[in-house]
C-alpha cells in the first residue's frame, strides 16, 4: 500500500512541548494567551510543527497516556480567561488557586457553565446543542460516566454498584434523569475545550505551523472508553482486566513496564470492522494535522501479562491484527498523516509492517552512540521518511543525558560528530538539524539548555512526571537566534 499525503514531504522542524508546559498561573499551561503566545515564538524562529502529547481528561496522577476518554479533552487545559472575556465567567484572581488548583479550576468551570445556562446567546446554545449531536456517539457515555464517577467518590467503574457498574438500561436510565445537571455540565465543558482548541489549531495552521499530536495504543481502564465499551476488552465480570499491557525489560527498565491497561480482544473489533478504532481516529484528525501512534509495535504484537503480576517479565508476545485494522483505517480516510513510534524491541514483521503503509519511524540520536556503525540511530543511518529527535518526553534532557554518558561513549560521539567545537546540547541539536530525516522535532528543554531534574517523565515511575514547565525569561534572544539560524542552514523552515 502506498501511502501519500503524511505531510513529510518537505523538510521541517518542530519544538515537543505539551500543553501543560507552557508558562502561566492554575497549576498547568492552557489554552489561553501563552499557547498563542508560543506559536508566535514557533513562527518567529521558522519552526512550522508543535508536537504535544495526547490532550485527554487524565487521573490525579496527571499522566496524559491513561486517560478517562480517548475522545474528550482535557478540562484543565480550558482558559478560564476566555471564557471571562466572553462573559460567562466571573472575574478571578489566580492567586486563589496556589493550594489547590485543580479544585480550583474545575470549581471555576462550574461557575461558567452556570453562567452559561442564565447569559448565553441564542446563538451559543444553538451551538452547543449542534456539538452534543454531531459529538454524541462519545459524548453521551462519557458525560454519564464523568458523572456517576463523581457521584461515586471518582472511584473506576469497577467498584461502582453492580447496576451501573455493568450498565443495567434501566439503572442507567435514572442515573441520567438523577444527575442530568451534572451530566450536562460535562458535556459543556468539552464544548468549550473543542471551540478553544479549534480556534488555536487555526490560529496556527493560518501561520504555518502543524499540530503534531499523540495517540496511545492502549486506553485506561478506569475510563468511559472500557466501562462503555467492555466487550472490545479483555475484561472480567466484576469489571477488573484478565491480561493488561505493558513492554518486558529493556533500555528504560530491568523489569519491564507493567502499564496495567486492559488489552484489547482483536477479534471482536475485527468482527465490527474495528469501526471503534475508526471512531478513535476521527476524533484525533479533529485536533490534529499529524498523529503519532505511540507504542506502534503493539499493532504488530503485544505483550501481554497476566493481570495478577506486578511486573512486566512474565508476560509474552502475542499477534495482533494491525495489518487488517490499518487496512481498515485507509479505507474509511483514504491518506492519513500517521507516524509511528516504532522504538523499544522492533521486529522484522514491525518494520514490514511500518514500511507497508509507508508509515515515517522515530530516531533518537540518545540512542545512537553506542553498539557500532550499524545502530539504526546513528545519523548516517537515517532515512528521509522518519523523524528524528534529541530525545522525546520519555527520555531525559539532552545536556543531562550527556553528562552521565560513559567518557567511553562520550569519546566515540565526538569522534563520530567530528570533534564539533559546540557544547551540549547545541552540538545534539545541530545533528538533528542536519540529519536527512525530513522533519527534526526537538524537546523544548534542549532549546533552553536545562539539564538534571528537567525531564518531563521518567518511564516506570508514577510519582513527580508531567509537572515540568518552563518562564518566558529562560527562552533568551541568544537561544532563538542559534535555533533559527540552524534551521535556515539545514532548509528546514517550511
Amino acid at each position: 500500500m502506498n501511502q501519500t499525503g503524511n505531510g513529510l514531504s518537505t523538510r521541517r522542524s518542530g519544538i515537543l512541548l505539551h500543553i501543560t508546559s507552557l508558562p502561566g498561573s492554575l497549576g498547568n499551561g492552557d489554552l489561553g494567551n501563552e499557547a498563542y503566545r508560543f506559536v508566535d515564538f514557533l513562527v518567529e524562529t521558522g519552526v512550522s510543527v508543535w508536537q504535544m502529547l495526547p490532550l485527554g481528561p487524565t487521573h490525579l496522577d496527571g499522566s496524559p497516556y491513561q486517560c478517562l476518554s480517548v475522545h474528550a479533552g482535557n478540562p484543565l487545559l480550558i482558559s478560564l480567561d476566555w471564557l471571562v472575556d466572553r462573559g460567562w465567567l466571573s472575574q478571578f484572581n489566580s492567586t486563589d488557586a496556589l493550594a489547590l488548583p485543580r479544585e480550583y479550576r474545575f470549581s471555576r468551570l462550574q461557575e461558567a457553565y452556570q453562567l452559561f445556562k442564565r447569559n448565553a446567546k441564542s446563538t451559543d446554545r444553538t451551538e452547543f446543542e449542534e456539538f452534543n449531536h454531531t459529538q454524541a456517539d462519545w459524548l453521551d457515555s462519557y458525560a454519564c460516566y464523568m458523572a456517576l464517577r463523581k457521584d461515586n467518590n471518582c472511584k473506576s467503574w469497577e467498584h461502582w454498584p453492580e447496576s451501573v457498574r455493568d450498565r443495567h438500561p434501566n439503572a442507567i436510565n435514572d442515573a441520567r434523569l438523577r444527575l442530568a445537571d451534572e451530566i450536562e455540565a460535562a458535556k459543556f465543558e468539552q464544548y468549550i475545550f473543542f471551540k478553544q482548541w479549534q480556534e488555536l489549531k487555526t490560529y496556527a495552521n493560518q501561520r504555518g505551523v502543524l499540530l503534531f499530536g499523540d495517540m496511545p495504543i492502549f486506553v485506561s481502564g478506569d475510563s468511559d472508553t472500557v466501562w462503555a465499551n467492555r466487550e472490545y476488552f479483555y475484561i472480567r465480570e466484576d469489571g477488573k482486566p484478565e491480561v493488561v499491557a505493558g513492554v518486558p525489560p529493556d533500555y528504560f527498565s530491568e523489569t519491564g513496564q507493567r502499564w496495567g491497561n486492559p488489552h484489547y480482544n482483536w477479534k471482536r473489533l475485527q468482527l465490527d470492522g474495528f469501526s471503534w478504532w475508526i471512531r478513535r481516529v476521527r476524533t484525533q484528525l479533529q485536533l490534529f494535522d499529524w498523529i503519532r501512534i505511540d507504542h506502534f509495535r503493539g499493532l504488530e504484537s503485544y505483550w501481554e501479562i497476566p493481570a495478577e503480576e506486578p511486573t512486566a517479565i512474565s508476560g509474552r508476545w502475542v499477534k495482533a491484527p494491525g495489518d487488517a485494522m490499518l487496512r481498515a483505517i485507509y479505507a474509511n480516510f483514504g491518506a492519513l498523516p500517521l507516524i509511528a513510534e516504532d522504538l523499544g524491541i522492533i521486529t522484522p514483521e514491525v518494520e514490514v509492517l511500518r514500511d507497508k503503509f509507508n508509515l515515517p519511524g522515530m530516531k533518537i540520536l540518545h540512542f545512537a552512540f553506542d553498539g557500532g556503525a550499524s545502530n539504526p540511530y546513528l545519523p548516517h543511518n537515517h532515512s528521509v521518511n522518519s523523524v528524528v529527535y534529541t530525545g522525546t518526553h520519555d527520555n531525559d534532557t539532552t545536556l543531562s543525558w550527556f553528562e552521565f554518558l560513559p567518557e567511553q561513549q562520550k569519546s566515540y560521539l565526538y569522534e563520530y560528530l567530528g570533534n564539533p567545537q559546540q557544547q551540549m546540547p547545541w552540538v545534539l541539536i545541530q545533528v538533528a538539524m542536519a540529519s536527512v530525516a525530513r522533519l527534526a522535532v526537538i524537546p523544548m528543554q534542549d532549546i533552553l539548555e536545562l539539564g538534571t531534574g528537567e525531564r518531563m517523565n521518567t518511564p516506570g515511575t508514577t510519582e513527580g512526571n508531567w509537572q515540568w514547565r518552563f518562564e518566558w525569561n529562560q527562552l533568551t534572544d541568544d537561544r532563538k537566534n542559534r535555533l533559527a539560524y540552524l534551521i535556515r542552514l539545514y532548509d528546514r523552515k517550511s
